[in-house]
């Protein structure tokens, strides 16, 4: 129960915690969690790092990934992501809402509310998907401003510099773009859209010990790689921004359409979690215990008069 109890709180912030996870040999895995029930079950599989999709949180709201939702919006969605796991978690900044105080305003309102990481692209708004067409880049130095004001910001959490470039102005702008960002203070760097194994490669060694993002979403402009094999690549970290949220989304479809043709759910509950499964995935039975061992412990005895 990390976020009742104090005595099972982390005892370092969130943003040193995932740098740790960087300097550490192989890659940060971090699945998409779109929600805390989501953050649990990753974190039960064996995941110990997080990442929060601005496109998962919009679509779990019904919106497009334009660049709609607020600061304070995805604030909740972090604070129910760390509050439920305790893992570290990278944050989808998208544009960083605005300029520069804009940012950095971004940055203390999601490291406040416990992220690890945060990244930040160089897209024009309304932003798209990174692997959508269409879309416009501020110039390089806006980004810049940006990231330096983002890295000021920042007491721990770390900056990430996303680049959107490669689709828009070419490899080699892609590249230009990220050695300025990382002059103005970024962390690490996620270059979006790469599309074959020889561009990530080539963006790697343009890039020697600067961390590097990978982006494993389906259906998009990226083949399926592995995790080890974007670590032979030369890559430090791995996301799989939407993919809980599309199974989720489609089972739930299927249910809903299954309730409509069958009258009930009856047909469906096979392939549902169970009461039992869900208790045991929030911990229920143990916050239940603590608070009867709270109440066992506070309650007095009334004095009695003689």
């Amino acid at each position: 129960m990390p976020y009742l109890l104090a005595s099972d709180l982390p005892t370092e912030s969130a943003g040193k915690r995932f740098r740790a996870a960087l300097e550490r040999p192989g890659i940060f895995q971090l699945p998409g969690a779109h929600n805390g029930q989501a953050a649990i079950q990753a974190r039960n599989a064996g995941f110990d790092g997080l990442y929060l999709s601005g496109a998962a949180m919009t679509a779990s709201m019904g919106l497009p990934d334009l660049g709609i939702i607020t600061v304070d919006e995805v604030a909740f969605f972090i604070r129910q992501i760390v509050r439920s796991s305790g893992l570290p978690l990278l944050v989808d900044g998208d544009t960083g809402y605005g300029e520069a105080l804009n940012v950095m305003h971004m940055v203390r309102t999601f490291e406040d509310a416990g992220a690890g990481a945060v990244h930040l692209e160089d897209q024009i708004l309304p932003k798209k998907c990174g692997h959508l067409n269409g879309k416009n880049l501020v110039s390089a130095l806006d980004m810049a401003t940006k990231v330096a004001a983002a890295k000021k910001a920042a007491r721990d959490i770390v900056i990430v510099a996303r680049t959107d470039a490669a689709g828009v102005e070419g490899f080699d702008a892609a590249v230009d773009r990220a050695k300025m960002y990382v002059d103005a203070g970024a962390d690490a760097i996620f270059p979006e859209a790469l599309n074959t194994r020889a561009m990530f490669e080539k963006f790697a060694n343009a890039m020697p010990n600067v961390p590097l993002l990978a982006n494993m979403t389906e259906f998009g402009k990226t083949p399926f790689y592995t995790a080890t094999e974007f670590e032979e690549m030369g890559y430090k970290m791995v996301i799989w921004p939407v993919s809980s949220l599309r199974v989720a989304n489609k089972a739930q479809a299927e249910l809903y359409a299954s309730i409509k043709e069958n009258g009930g759910t009856h047909k469906y509950v096979d392939r549902m979690q169970t009461r039992q499964e869900l208790y045991d995935t929030i911990g229920l039975h143990d916050f239940e215990e603590l608070d009867a061992s709270i109440i066992k412990t506070v309650v007095p005895v009334m004095p009695q008069e003689g």
